[in-house]
């Protein structure tokens, strides 16, 4: 995934995320749908190294996780980042204990930035972050791209500005208008480009919070909203090279029952 925008903490939406995955159109993936040997989760699938990249679990467990852009990095063997979503969802440890236990070991793996949820709170963590250390994010509103959270990169200021200008029950209300926010591929201005380390011309392709390209680009936009009483909403709109729209899925899905 490579933007993604978090709300957390509204009284009557507690929980909103709108995000991006880009990736290469040739990298097997799964479309979002409830794991075959785990219904109780809804999420894309990694079908090359087995991970994801965002997920909910009817438990009110949720992680979403970008890779952290750093072109002359070219460490290979570690294991892949997408399970580290996956072993979040799948795992019962509290967001506040795991997000800890990874930013204790992020040397294992390349560049990150892990977001983590349950019913208790919301946690950050990253391997790039100069504090060297998981922090509980408070009630507000987030952007993450392929820096650190809330870098103020243009497609981060962009999508910011237009998704805040919106209460969260219309956010919540209006899949199909934050999709249509999410596809905003135009460029931003070479004057206020970040520098990356990579040349212009890419500089210029990922600045977009919608990226097409015949090689690389956004693969999906997922909406998932959760309202104060359980009720959750998961859709996912899926996209092939030429940005074109394909497939499409929803989940209206009920609060969890409680444990017996």
């Amino acid at each position: 995934m490579c933007i993604a925008y978090l709300a957390i903490g509204d009284p009557r939406w507690p929980l909103f995320i709108a995000a991006n995955r880009d990736e290469y159109h040739a990298r097997p993936t799964a479309a979002a749908a409830p794991w075959a040997d785990r219904p109780d989760i809804i999420g894309g699938l990694d079908l090359l190294a087995g991970g994801t990249w965002l997920g909910w679990a009817r438990a009110g467990r949720f992680a979403l996780l970008t890779n952290y852009r750093e072109p002359g990095n070219r460490r290979s063997g570690t294991p892949s980042r997408g399970v580290l979503v996956r072993d979040f969802l799948r795992g019962d440890a509290p967001a506040a204990v795991y997000a800890a236990d990874i930013q204790s070991r992020g040397e294992d793996y390349k560049g990150f930035n892990l977001i983590v949820g349950d019913t208790a709170g919301v946690h950050y963590a990253s391997n790039r972050d100069p504090l060297a250390r998981a922090r509980p994010l408070a009630s507000g509103r987030y952007v993450l791209s392929n820096h650190l959270l809330d870098t103020p990169w243009p497609k981060a200021g962009r999508l910011r500005a237009a998704l805040d200008a919106r209460p969260p029950e219309v956010l919540a209300d209006d899949p199909d208008g934050v999709f249509a926010v999410l596809r905003d591929a135009e460029p931003a201005d070479d004057a206020i480009l970040p520098a990356t380390g990579v040349s212009i011309e890419l500089e210029r392709l990922l600045s977009s919070p919608f990226i097409v390209s015949p090689d690389y680009g956004t693969r999906c936009t997922t909406v998932i909203a959760v309202a104060a009483d359980g009720h959750a909403l998961f859709s996912e709109q899926s996209y092939d090279p030429a940005g074109r729209a394909s497939e499409r899925h929803d989940w209206r899905l009920p609060p969890t029952p409680p444990r017996a």
